[in-house]
């Protein structure tokens, strides 16, 4: 059940009620008062902060409760995650202070004209004078926010915020938001080309599929900078981060295992292409029409390249009858598809990511006691698959060694540092993916992703710490 915290500002008649009788009032309603701070004490009247955590669903509840108290003045209700983002969660401040005219002179006009010339000269050198070598756009067009879908652009700015905090508290990064007002795939591609010069790289968010795949492509083309689409790179690699060590708790290997996953969009087929690049042998890609089969003929681009992938299995089926006798079974698809029932046809020693948000695809509980090892893409269960343990990292090391794209190897690369932070003393059924504030993650990916930069060439520059 969805928790919040709530401030309930009141002012309470001491002629008429007690404090306790407000504390007794608020958790009858199904509050749990954390903290109470006094905001004009008074003999006859008092007012109060209240702070409550509470399900969202009985919130109404304790407001109605309150109000309806005699002796109880309800002033002001005030939800603490609204408070977070009052006035935006991030803003930009100057490196240097300017203090006087001689200070003005050199960040601005005139001095400013011998750093333009400069980059001018030669445009490599706007990675050094410039923000571009630390900055990165998130890019969104607001139409699969969350599982809000398409809210617009204006909504989606909290998550893209939001973004941006992650990126510069966990790998100190410096990302801004970009909310376009357009659906349309050629002015996305246009626009982002045109704002790019001044970005470092550019993470794609939060945009429908299938015109994200397009998008993402042919930035990826056109541009000299790398481009990632989160949603469907991030939640991959944080897959096969998860998937590698799961292996390792069962004792199987990724190239024998059979592997069913559920719903093929933007992160689906993600993580279909990564598994085939780590070296998984029998895949069945399913979606709503049931499994897509070697050998298919299918409208959708990226359905069609796995039907022409010879790991891909050739037998149709729903996806309960396709997940008989799988060993690993992976949705990202929505919630309540499966049942304990289903769970049980599948092979002995069975892994499960139902991370279908906020509903998974079976219930947790309902799971747990026929799987050896549950992941879900929530944070109240163990194993939490969350693409926040990827972005951070990738685009610390793409930046530092000013790679050119961020391509197959890389990400891979990526997902196996992820799996080592978690130590073979460490890994057991409960525990195979590293916390997002686990200091290591950054770190190994970020190494990792540089290494692999380098290897395969898109790396334009050795960071010190390599050579």
């Amino acid at each position: 059940m969805a928790q919040t915290s709530i401030i309930l500002r009141i002012e309470l008649d001491h002629n008429h009620i007690t404090f306790g009788d407000v504390a007794a009032t608020i958790g009858k309603a199904g509050g749990d008062i954390t903290s109470i701070d006094v905001i004009r004490p008074g003999k006859d009247s008092s007012v109060r902060d209240i702070t409550v955590d509470i399900a969202e669903s009985a919130e109404a509840a304790v407001v109605e409760a309150l109000k309806s108290h005699v002796g109880i003045k309800l002033i002001n209700v005030s939800d603490r995650t609204f408070l977070a983002h009052l006035g935006g969660k991030i803003n930009i401040q100057p490196t240097l202070p300017i203090k006087n005219r001689d200070d003005l002179s050199r960040v601005y006009t005139p001095g400013v004209a011998r750093v333009c010339t400069s980059i001018h000269e030669d445009p490599k050198k706007a990675y050094s004078l410039t923000i571009k070598r630390n900055t990165v756009a998130v890019v969104t067009d607001g139409t699969a926010v969350l599982g809000l879908g398409d809210i617009g652009p204006h909504a989606a700015a909290p998550v893209m915020e939001g973004k941006a905090m992650l990126f510069k508290q966990l790998a100190g990064v410096d990302a801004f938001p970009i909310c376009l007002d357009t659906k349309d795939t050629e002015e996305i591609i246009r626009t982002v080309k045109s704002i790019s010069p001044i970005f470092g790289g550019i993470n794609l968010e939060d945009i429908s599929s299938p015109r994200c795949f397009e998008i993402e492509t042919r930035l990826a083309e056109e541009l000299d900078i790398p481009v990632f689409h989160d949603d469907q790179h991030g939640t991959a690699v944080v897959v096969v981060a998860g998937l590698l060590n799961a292996l390792k708790v069962v004792g199987k290997k990724i190239d024998s295992v059979r592997i069913v996953v559920n719903g093929i969009g933007a992160a689906g087929v993600s993580i279909c292409k990564m598994l085939l690049a780590a070296g998984v042998t029998r895949l069945v890609p399913v979606d709503r029409e049931g499994a897509i089969v070697r050998g298919g003929s299918y409208e959708h681009p990226m359905w069609q390249w796995l039907a022409e992938q010879p790991q891909v299995e050739a037998e149709k089926g729903t996806l309960k009858e396709v997940l008989r006798d799988a060993d690993v079974f992976i949705g990202v698809s929505r919630g309540g598809l499966l049942n304990a029932d289903d769970i049980q046809t599948m092979a002995p020693d069975r892994i499960v990511f139902a991370m279908a948000n906020p509903v998974p695809e079976i219930d947790p509980e309902e799971a747990l006691p026929h799987v050896r090892v549950l992941g879900t893409g929530r944070s109240d269960y163990p194993n939490q698959i969350n693409n926040v343990l990827v972005f951070p990292g990738i685009f610390r090391g793409a930046l530092d060694c000013r790679a050119r794209r961020i391509n197959e190897p890389m990400k891979l690369a990526a997902a196996r540092a992820i799996a080592s932070v978690v130590t073979e003393s460490e890994l057991n059924e409960h525990y195979i993916i590293p916390s997002i504030f686990n200091e290591q993650v950054v770190s190994k990916v970020r190494r990792a992703v540089i290494e692999a930069a380098i290897l395969t060439g898109t790396a334009r520059r050795t960071p010190k710490d390599f050579r």
